[in-house]
């Protein structure tokens, strides 16, 4: 079995005990990314921002594991206020349009920071 884990450097990371991602036997699961930056910063205002932001993260940490946006099997969303599943899944279809994945969006309570509005997961298997 092989094994390989992926680090954005947050201080969460550390704190909590994750990866961003982890790359086992030719899937990558990508953990629950919100559109923060390396500062710890929110990015975007408002739900479509940070959507993008937050998959533009997510597909860093997807390369940085040897797969890539056209792997993706699986995402999910969580969102603060399910009224934004439109532009929240607008900006998902702009980046997996061609790729469908399986997708779930839930409403959620709340997230680490006031601030954020989604966190998005995603699973990728690579074939090769």
């Amino acid at each position: 079995m092989s094994r390989g884990t992926v680090s954005s450097g947050t201080e969460w990371e550390a704190h909590v005990g994750y990866s961003r991602a982890v790359a086992v036997d030719g899937q990558v699961h990508v953990a629950g990314t919100t559109p923060v930056d390396e500062g710890g910063e929110v990015v975007g205002e408002g739900p479509y921002e940070q959507t993008k932001a937050a998959l533009d993260i997510v597909d860093g940490a997807l390369k940085e594991a040897g797969a890539s946006v056209s792997d993706v099997v699986r995402t999910r969303m969580y969102v603060t206020d399910i009224d934004d599943y439109e532009a929240v899944g607008r900006a998902h279809s702009e980046v997996f349009d061609e790729v469908r994945p399986a997708a779930t969006m839930v409403e959620v309570s709340r997230l680490v920071d006031e601030e954020l509005c989604v966190e998005v997961e995603a699973t990728a298997v690579v074939t090769d």
